[in-house]
């Protein structure tokens, strides 16, 4: 039986913990740094700070020791990206065998490097896709693109994956998957803006083929396959956080549009868009291609420069 623990109890987290245990072969453990959290699954079979009404699979265990990470097969990290590198670190203290570690977070870590990159394992992947945390866990066709290597893709998907209803695209090229999903916030916002102000699909599409032309721009200069765009991780996702009213990056954007003000003291997930809207915006400006980035540089004036919105909505509809 392969053993997965996902580190994160989290709406995700839990969500696809309960997907995997639709796999009989699979064990499933939970990792949570909330102890009320892992006592309500354990005893209660339920989540109920995140899905109150929610009952969960029986066979989902939750703790909070390091040691469940000791024998773990896969390791799925569906934790806030800035706190991946650190958590990690502590991780492999306790890991005996060579496990398969995935990142499901969305988002650089805190000095702005690709999270595969920095955790402490030898064998890392990505796994990113239009995935909202309640119709994965109701069980709905859920699909992810899979970064990493070949072999470790084809064992996921033959041993882990079967029955639960996920679908696998594949791709090597691993920073394309990661850079992909940091991507997709800061798009989500800029959309947002402009559905706040018009709700109009036509401007909408017209700044989603915008974004998804400097999503394709910004994979090449990061050396990264352009092709990436065309999987799960890129329009996929991409389309799913910018055009759904679920997604709170799309939502912080309309509400900017609609004329309400913003406060930098966001939650977890609109604070990953506007840190890529800072990150990225400075980096198009050290290459010196800020034309090349219409949309990355008026979202940067809007959020960093004090621009007004109305600037914004001339830069981005020209």
């Amino acid at each position: 039986m392969p053993k997965v623990v996902v580190a994160g109890a989290g709406v995700f987290g839990t969500s696809v913990s309960e997907r995997l245990t639709w796999n009989p072969a699979n064990e499933v453990m939970i990792h949570t740094i909330e102890s009320e959290v892992a006592e309500d699954i354990n005893k209660n079979h339920k989540n109920q700070k995140y899905f109150p009404t929610r009952f969960l699979n029986s066979r989902i265990k939750a703790s909070g020791d390091y040691e469940v990470f000791s024998d773990a097969d896969v390791i799925m990290l569906v934790i806030p990206s800035k706190a991946i590198v650190p958590f990690s670190m502590e991780v492999k203290k306790h890991t005996r065998r060579n496990p398969l570690v995935i990142n499901l977070a969305k988002g650089m870590s805190d000095d702005g490097a690709f999270i595969t990159e920095k955790i402490p394992f030898d064998r890392t992947a990505s796994m990113k896709g239009p995935t909202f945390a309640i119709e994965t866990l109701n069980g709905f066709p859920t699909s992810f693109t899979f970064g990493g290597k070949k072999d470790d893709y084809r064992w996921f998907k033959k041993e882990v994956l079967p029955e639960t209803g996920f679908s696998l695209d594949y791709s090597t090229d691993v920073r394309a998957v990661e850079l992909c999903s940091i991507l997709k916030n800061m798009y989500a916002i800029a959309i947002g803006l402009v559905s706040g102000r018009y709700n109009s699909p036509n401007v909408d599409f017209l700044v989603y083929t915008k974004a998804v032309n400097e999503m394709r721009r910004l994979l090449k200069h990061f050396n990264c396959d352009e092709e990436t765009i065309f999987r799960y991780c890129g329009i996929g996702d991409l389309g799913l956080t910018s055009l759904n009213d679920l997604s709170r990056n799309r939502t912080f954007g309309m509400l900017i549009g609609k004329g309400f003000k913003y406060d930098q003291n966001q939650g977890a997930t609109v604070i990953e868009g506007q840190r890529t809207i800072k990150l990225i915006g400075e980096k198009t400006r050290e290459w010196g291609d800020e034309e090349d980035f219409p949309l990355v540089q008026a979202l940067y004036r809007l959020m960093y420069e004090e621009s007004g919105l109305t600037d914004y909505i001339m830069s981005v509809l020209r």
